[in-house]
């Protein structure tokens, strides 16, 4: 995760959330879209914004900023 910047960490983690939550909803409840439902708000958000918390906190961690979220 080292050769990683930010940009890439948050698409592996929304698109990793939304697959294991599409995977929750078919075979556990339904519910479970609602977390699909947060994190393309979020995303979509941020777009606008240019602000994401899991970017915060990852440059907090020290993972180097892309192009992004510099």
């Amino acid at each position: 995760m080292c050769s990683s910047n930010i940009d890439k960490v948050i698409m592996r983690f929304a698109g990793s959330t939304v697959l294991l939550s599409l995977v929750l909803a078919h075979f556990s409840s339904p519910l479970w879209l609602f977390l699909t439902a947060f994190v393309g708000f979020n995303l979509l958000q941020a777009s606008f914004t240019g602000f994401c918390p899991l970017a915060a906190l990852l440059k907090k961690s020290g993972i180097k900023a892309g192009p992004a979220f510099e």
